[in-house]
Order: structure tokens, then C-alpha cells, then sequence
């Protein structure tokens, strides 16, 4: 099934002291680079954020106003590319591969979205595939997206999720890289 992919790239990155980190490196390739590895079958990629060096072409955007969050984020991202599936992933997942992002498009069945659970069971709403219409219409009913709450947001869609897996894991500090 054919998919654009939004990468949510656009954090401050306060928990790792300003480090940007999109560009840590694990296993010699960068945070942002495993994630647009992972979502390489996508028809097109938005990076939400800073123009930065990664290793295929995407294109770039920033979500309005600057630093107004991934509800901001997600809709700045929508923008972009047309085709009826959109996989969401922030730059902070490692463990992200293809099979895992092309298992979340195929199991989407009627559901609204279809997201990675991490290894404690918790949902990863960056982390998904939703259908396009059904995101857009969230992010409207909210208004203007700047700092609102993902959870909130898509608590009106008819979402599944995985079993826990690795892939769902996210970095939000040093210690989650030594896992």
C-alpha cells in the first residue's frame, strides 16, 4: 500500500542538554538516518525541522510557529505528499526498521491508525500509520495545534496498537541508548 512519511524531527532535545538529537549516532548511523532508513518504501518524506545531513533526499519544513510542538509538527508534515496512508515517526526511534513500518501500514485494516507499542506496553502515537483524512480531521478539531497534547488529539480516532516491541522504543535520555 503505498505511504508518506512525516518524521518529527523538531524537539529542543532539553533532556540530552541542546544536543541535537536527531544527529546522535548509534551503531555509526545517526538517530534521523535509521528512522529514514525505516521509512524508505514511503512514495515521499517530510522531515519536520531544521535542514540537517541525511543520507537520501527528503524534503524539509518547520511547523508554524517554530518550536510549537508535534501536534504543530504533524500538521506542518501533513502538507506534504498525497497518498491515503501517512506513517508518523519521530526521529528518536533506533530500533525502527522497514518490516516494522511496512507491518503498521498492512495491519491499518479500518482502523484510523495503526502504532507501535514500546517494550513496556505504552502506546507510541509517533509511531504509526494513520489513514490521512482521518489525522487531518484531528488536528482540525483542535484549532490551532501550538502545544497541544498528541494523546488529546488523537483520542478521537479508532487506534490499534502491537503487541510491546523494541522498535516502539524511544531515546528521551542518555541512559535510553545504553538499552
Amino acid at each position: 500500500m503505498e505511504f508518506d512519511a512525516v518524521v518529527l524531527a523538531g524537539g529542543g532535545s532539553t533532556r540530552f542538554g541542546g544536543v541535537d538529537k536527531a544527529m546522535l549516532v548509534l551503531d555509526g548511523v545517526s538517530l534521523l538516518d535509521r528512522v529514514l532508513s525505516a521509512t524508505a518504501g514511503a512514495t515521499e518524506t517530510v522531515v519536520v525541522g531544521a535542514v540537517r545531513t541525511a543520507y537520501r533526499e527528503v524534503k524539509w519544513t518547520l511547523e508554524e510557529p517554530p518550536a510549537g510542538g508535534p501536534v504543530a509538527g504533524l500538521a506542518a508534515g501533513l502538507a506534504y505528499g498525497t497518498a491515503p496512508v501517512v506513517v508518523v515517526v519521530s526521529c528518536d526511534l533506533p530500533w525502527i526498521t522497514a518490516k516494522d513500518v511496512d507491518g503498521l501500514v498492512t495491519s491499518l485494516g479500518d482502523h484510523d491508525g495503526y502504532g507501535l507499542r514500546d517494550t513496556s506496553g505504552q502506546e507510541q502515537q509517533l509511531a504509526a500509520a494513520y489513514r490521512r483524512t482521518a489525522l487531518a480531521d484531528a488536528i482540525a478539531q483542535v484549532g490551532d495545534p501550538r502545544d497541544k497534547s498528541v494523546r488529546r488529539t488523537l483520542a478521537v480516532l479508532d487506534l490499534a496498537w502491537t503487541a510491546p516491541t523494541r522498535a516502539g522504543d524511544d531515546v528521551d535520555t542518555w541512559a535510553d541508548l545504553d538499552d
